[in-house]
């Protein structure tokens, strides 16, 4: 199919037969829930069944979203920098026990000589605020960033208890990497997944790409949101305390950058920071969590035994800094209620304000949706819950 559908939207791109209910949600979104300008995929079993795209490239324009349009998919990004440690897990390079000292000696201090390296990727490390923000230059300049973590004391006995490193994932991660294998961990993804697969994303945004960025920004949702029946609840008081205290860890954590780096600056897009500035296509996303499963044209990323780990529960209960019950494996978030997925199975991450990237192994389902309208919410929001619970329907 290509072209409009529904009051006024413009839908392009193609959907299989049976996943029907997919385009009629997407249609949804920008009638009900306040969608701007967004783009899903959906592979199944290594074949892509969904791929449309609508709206406009920039949250505040007129330009229409072009086949080619990609966005900044904030923590989406985490699940594709989470593959490159498993990754190398699977190559024998890294050793998911050993300690993060063993790789990076300079981390060895202040009470964390014994985070391993499968805390990292479990937000379990301790380290998710900073006592010291940085500025969006030292954030992006490949040096402060991991000797900050380095310096840091740890919140929490590392390995005890778990909460979501919501920034310092980009230089926890990104400096791991960059000890075993001597690359950045943008030009490892690059050369190592982006390439084969063939995929549209980035960390670190080259310069002969940049016209094909949208600009994103904050959109409220609509008051009277049509939630496909399910209930919208009010988050709990303590939830909304602890975003507003601005000595909450919560804060601090998120803040860990301050100020806020200007998301639509093209100095920010190409920066590497994998916790929250990876660009993609909603088929990037999809078609590298299809790789995660399975065979994609000849390729596929993950062993069973490396998907095993990235979708076994490595922390569960409540989450320190995001102050609800939340699960991860290694690297991923697992399906629950405070991120809910296809399925038990399924493993992936969203993004802050509506992106969301995951894979579910049992169904051979593999989703990427990206949008430029960013709405309140960390991990479940709306418009991505109405498309994931429409490929449930189509299943």
């Amino acid at each position: 199919m290509s072209g409009s559908a529904g009051a006024g939207v413009d839908v392009r791109g193609t959907v299989a037969a049976g996943f029907e209910p997919v385009r009629d949600a997407f249609i949804r979104n920008f009638e009900h829930r306040g969608e701007r300008g967004a783009a899903v995929t959906v592979y199944r079993d290594g074949r892509k069944v969904v791929d449309l795209w609508a709206g406009t490239r920039d949250v505040d324009g007129a330009e229409p979203w072009a086949v080619d349009t990609v966005q900044i998919v904030r923590s989406a990004g985490k699940g594709i920098a989470a593959a490159v440690p498993l990754l190398l897990h699977q190559r024998g390079q890294v050793d998911l026990d050993a300690p993060v000292g063993t790789y990076w000696p300079e981390f060895k201090t202040a009470g964390k000589e014994r985070v391993l390296v499968r805390h990292l990727l479990a937000h379990r490390a301790g380290v998710p605020a900073l006592d010291r923000p940085l500025t969006p230059q030292e954030a992006a300049d490949g040096i402060s960033g991991p000797a900050a973590v380095a310096a840091q004391c740890p919140q929490w006995e590392p390995g005890t208890a778990h909460g979501y490193h919501a920034q310092t994932y980009s230089w926890l991660v990104g400096e791991l990497v960059r000890r075993v294998t001597g690359r950045t961990v943008g030009r490892w993804v690059a050369e190592e997944i982006a390439r084969p697969l063939g995929l549209d994303f980035w960390f670190g945004l080259p310069a002969e790409e940049a016209h094909r960025v949208g600009r994103i920004g904050p959109v409220e949702p609509p008051a009277l949101q049509d939630n496909g029946g399910a209930l919208r609840l009010r988050p709990k008081r303590s939830v909304t305390e602890a975003y507003r205290d601005p000595e909450s860890l919560t804060r601090r954590a998120f803040g860990a950058i301050d100020p806020l780096p200007d998301e639509n600056d093209p100095a920010y897009r190409a920066a590497e920071l994998p916790a929250s500035n990876g660009i993609a296509t909603a088929r990037a996303l999809a078609r590298c969590y299809a790789a995660m499963i399975g065979p994609v044209d000849g390729h596929r990323l993950f062993a069973p035994a490396t998907l095993t780990l990235a979708r076994t529960e490595e922390s569960a209960g409540p989450d320190r800094v995001l102050v609800v019950n939340t699960r991860f494996g290694l690297g991923y978030m697992l399906h629950g209620p405070a991120a809910p997925l296809l399925a038990p199975g399924s493993f992936g991450h969203p993004g802050r304000g509506g992106s969301l990237g995951f894979a579910d192994p049992e169904s051979g389902i593999a989703l990427g949706y990206v949008t430029n309208g960013l709405q309140k919410g960390v991990t479940a929001d709306p418009r991505a819950q109405a498309l994931v619970r429409a490929v449930r329907s189509a299943l």
